[in-house]
């Protein structure tokens, strides 16, 4: 995110909880200790800027270092995160409780997903307008003959989430045929 500006903590915060949260979650409690390490490491760096007579905040920003990192890291594949799904551990074992119960879960499960759908379907169309602040920021450094291309390979990635979601919800719906039977 430090890649489409110059950014404090607190933007870090308002940046994840608004936009890339959909792929990365990372909590308030997990981004100042990162920021630490990655300014140690000369990935980043942080300057104090005024805020008030007497206040300052630390706004940090990529250093040439942190983007070659970066940009090796983004040219090779990495290994899939181990699974963690507890909805998956929950539906596995749906024979040991009430039918009845086991189809209200999936129904949460479905209006959840149906929700993000909707929510990334939003961000996608949002992303094809150019119309996302850290877009708009990002946009501000790269060629204008790149800005459309950029919209749409970012705009995929959310077209993927909403689609995925769709098919999960499709599938808990099997399953609510299923515990039907």
């Amino acid at each position: 995110m430090l890649e489409a500006r110059p950014m404090s903590g607190y933007d870090l915060v308002r940046f994840f909880d608004g936009s890339t949260g959909w792929i990365w979650a990372a909590p308030q409690s997990q981004i100042y200790p990162m920021l630490r390490r990655m300014e140690q490491a000369g990935l980043i760096s942080g300057d104090e800027e005024a805020r008030g007579p007497r206040l300052t905040r630390t706004v940090y920003s990529v250093t040439p270092k942190g983007h070659g990192e970066l940009v090796a890291w983004l040219g090779v594949a990495h290994d899939a995160a181990p699974p963690r799904d507890p909805f998956m551990v929950q539906a596995l074992n749906f024979d040991m409780i009430d039918a009845g119960d086991a189809a209200a879960v999936l129904e949460a499960f479905i209006a959840e997903q149906e929700k993000a759908a909707a929510e990334a379907e939003a961000h996608r169309d949002r992303l094809l307008r150019r119309d996302t602040a850290l877009l708009k920021e990002r946009l501000t450094r790269r060629d204008p003959e790149d800005h459309e291309r950029i919209a749409r390979l970012k705009a995929h990635v959310f077209d993927g989430i909403a689609r995925v979601a769709r098919v999960r919800a499709e599938w808990a719906r099997e399953g609510q045929r299923l515990l039907e039977e």
